[in-house]
């Protein structure tokens, strides 16, 4: 498994970056990982949305549907839900993420984790190459949220 834990203090409210995070098409200016979204359904705390995944140093993905689930002015938590889009991805790899938020002197300290699981046969391809690349992109993502919430 690739694991990136990354940290950032952000001059926000955890309510404004976590609005961010769920507005999937909004996020993706900042995060390279989400490709061409085709869709997104957002009901109460939840939102899912299909789009073609981008990994780091990997390329194009397959289309996937990920679901967000937002614990308000805490945390969201992003998941590859049990669905029929999701079966060839979930055969051959696992994948979560969450994002954080605690109120600091002057903003929020933002966690952002990621993670990414591959089956036996994919797994010495593929970690090696998301070990290399996937700290820099999470780093690059949270500084790109940072500089669109700070404005």
């Amino acid at each position: 498994m690739v694991e990136v834990t990354v940290e950032e203090t952000v001059s926000c409210s955890p309510e404004a970056f976590l609005a961010l995070v769920m507005d999937p098409r909004r996020y993706a200016a900042v995060d390279r990982k989400l490709g061409p979204i085709d869709w997104v359904r957002r009901e109460g705390d939840v939102t899912e949305f299909r789009f073609r995944s981008r990994l780091p140093g990997l390329g194009p993905g397959p289309k996937i549907v990920s679901r967000m689930t937002l614990t308000p002015g805490e945390r969201v938590d992003v998941v590859l839900p049990d669905r029929p889009e999701n079966r060839p991805a979930r055969r051959v790899s696992t994948f979560e993420a969450s994002f954080s938020c605690v109120p600091v002197d002057g903003g929020i300290r933002v966690t952002r984790r990621i993670a990414f699981g591959f089956a036996a046969p994919l797994r010495p391809l593929l970690e090696p190459i998301l070990r290399r690349k996937l700290r820099a992109d999470v780093e690059a993502e949270i500084r790109g949220a940072k500089a669109v919430l700070e404005r």
